[in-house]
């Protein structure tokens, strides 16, 4: 079995074998993925962490050993929580602007160094001091993170990203992981029909006539939203769905509310 870890900040992942292909997601710094197939330009990879498949060019792939990837696991994942951070390789020129999601790799908190591969880099920014007295205002924290972040299909990045991106990248900087796709997230937790029993950091989500799942987002403050529609933004939110402030007008009818967080966190 051959796996592989992303060096670079963001690296693509697309449908097909072609820079002109649809970006499905991105594999963010530090993100470790299993290799299934390969050629001279391109991999075929499945990350880790969501089991997410798509094509990697191979010149943004760094691959790393079986016993990198066993130490790898079987720790728990440090990321990123600030919304951009420098880190430095040693033996190389300049630094790296890395995102928030973001993984650190064996993080030494003192000496704030990490390992990709046989490399050695350092944290050369500030690490966010983050309390977790309520996850719920953890997330919701995070979310307004990106407050403004463009809207990019397949995105998972402060530079851009989807509406499934943005609570994937949430829920996972809180310690909860999520699959990659609204549909996929849908599946998860427990029911609820009415937004007047939302809690902030429930998920809503949103869709057509013949109730295909389209959108997801963030319960915030009762009547409030946080969500990915051209650029993240908060928004109003009834029983009928998402109205938009700046069109006047309903664009997402509500399917149902979702509660993924722990039984204790929802008070």
């Amino acid at each position: 079995m051959a796996y592989g870890i992303a060096e670079l900040s963001i690296v693509p992942m697309r449908r097909e074998r072609s820079e002109r292909s649809e970006m499905v997601s991105q594999i963010l710094f530090g993100e470790i993925f299993e290799i299934l197939e390969a050629d001279d330009k391109w991999v075929y990879v499945r990350l880790l962490h969501d089991f997410y498949e798509g094509w990697v060019d191979r010149k943004m792939v760094l691959e790393v050993t079986d016993e990198y990837v066993h130490r790898y696991r079987s720790e728990a994942p440090v990321l990123a929580t600030e919304v951009f951070n420098i880190v430095v390789k040693e033996g190389d020129y300049g630094n790296k602007l890395v995102v928030s999601g973001s993984v650190f790799p064996f993080f030494d908190a003192v000496t704030k160094k990490m390992r990709i591969g046989e490399d050695t880099y350092t944290l050369v920014s500030k690490v966010k001091d983050v309390g977790i007295e309520s996850l719920r205002d953890l997330i919701i924290g995070y979310a307004l993170m990106y407050y403004n972040t463009p809207y990019l299909w397949g995105g998972r990045s402060p530079y851009g990203i989807d509406c499934s991106g943005l609570v994937q990248i949430v829920y996972r900087m809180a310690g909860i992981d999520l699959p990659r796709d609204a549909s996929q997230q849908v599946a998860l937790g427990q029911d609820y029909s009415f937004v007047e029993e939302a809690l902030p950091g429930d998920l809503a989500f949103f869709g057509d006539e013949s109730n295909v799942i389209t959108h997801v987002g963030i319960i915030w403050e009762q009547n409030r939203i946080i969500h990915a529609s051209g650029k993240v933004r908060v928004d109003k939110i009834d029983h009928q769905g998402i109205f938009n402030e700046d069109l006047k007008r309903y664009t997402h009818n509500l399917k149902v509310i979702k509660r993924i967080l722990p039984d204790e966190f929802s008070e």
